[in-house]
């Protein structure tokens, strides 16, 4: 950093403050200074620590900040992994982007909202106690083996769940589980790596995201390395698994708030202020990573190329200066204008050219569809540990969310 007036924590490394306290590390800390952000070290590398809206823009402004060296290579193994558009910059990550985008119409969310529906009902969850954290995450591999045009009876549904539930589940770990995470994160490239050569022969549908991915080509007019390409199918795939975290935490707000759910309008647009309002309020990505690219003040800090920055993606989410009564569940704030910098779930700034998650209206689609299937399906929670502990990254309800859905579903439109 250069000529950053950032107050300096006095402990010489926070790595064990961090692991402690998880998701509340940096908001406290801002708090108890009253400042947007501090400087302090992590794994004995100095780091700034933001939060804030004000921080997200500076934070997201196009060609500031690059993620290469951004995180540790524990969490880039799981999460991302070599050559995936995460690790690209300027022109090529636009064009890699861009690939995802195009995914994102609204024909291909509707549908992937009527295959989890048909998925739902196939998994006949209702008239018996299930807890959903360990039901949900079969449905979505089969949702997205599907929704990306990969045959799900050759595909092996059982174990691509365990490896993408091990990837979220382990990106944070140290020891043992950790490094059997990343023994299964092989083991899934290599199946994605035959994936993209049998699709590159003939084999995925048409127009399909499969065929989006194995046909894409560089800026250059190349085709992806198999092995690249099989990362960003991976990409795909493995975002939508983790949706799941959302969909417990939806039914941990249905069972916990059902005076939010009764006052809930019976409209679409309802269900996507609850599915934004859950993920806004709950904890599930914790900070972002950058590292500067350009110089730029903030509020006066001053910061150079190569400094390490973080920001506090949930800490701003539920920033008491940018958000009214920041820990109440109100999914009604979504129907006003909001702060788009305030509301950061899975990133900010611009879409086309930031680093935003590009699936993110992907995740607001099965959060509302999941939801509409929960209220139908009215849940009732037995006694049980309902609370999440902030220091377990990525964080999850104790028990799981044991449930008993009730029977009838109402019939699958269309």
């Amino acid at each position: 950093m250069t000529g950053s007036s950032l107050p300096l924590l006095k402990a010489p490394d926070s790595t064990l403050s961090l692991l402690r306290e998880g998701y509340d590390f940096i908001a406290r800390r801002c708090d108890s200074l009253g400042t947007d952000g501090f400087r302090t070290r992590l794994m004995l590398r100095p780091v700034a620590c933001l939060r804030g809206p004000r921080a997200a823009q500076a934070f997201y402004a196009p060609g500031r900040m690059t993620r290469r060296g951004a995180m540790p290579g524990s969490v880039l193994a799981l999460l991302q992994d070599k050559g995936s558009v995460q690790l690209l910059d300027d022109a090529a990550h636009r064009h890699r982007r861009g690939l995802f985008l195009r995914l994102m119409t609204p024909e291909r969310l509707e549908r992937a909202a009527r295959i989890l529906r048909e998925e739902w009902r196939a998994a006949r969850m209702g008239g018996r106690e299930i807890v959903l954290a360990e039901e949900i995450g079969p449905i979505l591999t089969r949702t997205a083996l599907r929704w990306c045009g990969i045959e799900t009876a050759d595909a092996a549904p059982r174990l691509r769940c365990e490896e993408f539930e091990a990837m979220i589940g382990g990106a944070a770990l140290v020891g043992p589980r950790h490094w059997r995470a990343r023994m299964l994160r092989r083991r899934s490239e290599a199946w994605a790596r035959e994936v993209i050569r049998a699709a590159r022969a003939g084999a995925a549908p048409a127009d399909s995201p499969l065929a989006h991915v194995a046909q894409h080509r560089d800026p250059s007019g190349l085709a992806l390395p198999r092995a690249v390409a099989a990362v960003e199918l991976l990409n795909l795939l493995r975002p939508i698994v983790a949706v799941g975290r959302f969909i417990v935490f939806s039914a941990h707000a249905i069972v916990t708030r059902p005076e939010a759910l009764a006052a809930l309008p019976d409209t679409p647009e309802a269900l996507d202020w609850w599915g934004d309002e859950v993920r806004r309020l709950y904890p599930f990505f914790p900070v972002i990573g950058g590292r500067v690219r350009t110089g730029f003040d903030f509020d006066g800090h001053g910061f150079g190329p190569g400094d390490w920055v973080l920001l506090d993606l949930f800490g701003t989410d539920t920033d008491p200066d940018a958000w009214p009564d920041p820990l109440r569940f109100d999914p009604m704030r979504h129907a006003r204008a909001r702060d788009p910098f305030a509301f950061v779930p899975q990133g900010a700034g611009s879409m086309e050219a930031g680093h935003r998650c590009p699936g993110e209206a992907l995740t607001a689609k099965l959060v509302a569809e999941a939801t509409a299937l929960l209220r139908a399906s009215r849940p009732e929670a037995p006694p049980q540990d309902l609370g999440i502990p902030h220091d377990r990254v990525p964080a999850a309800p104790v028990s799981g969310m044991r449930l008993r859905l009730q029977e009838p579903l109402p019939p699958c439109p269309g």
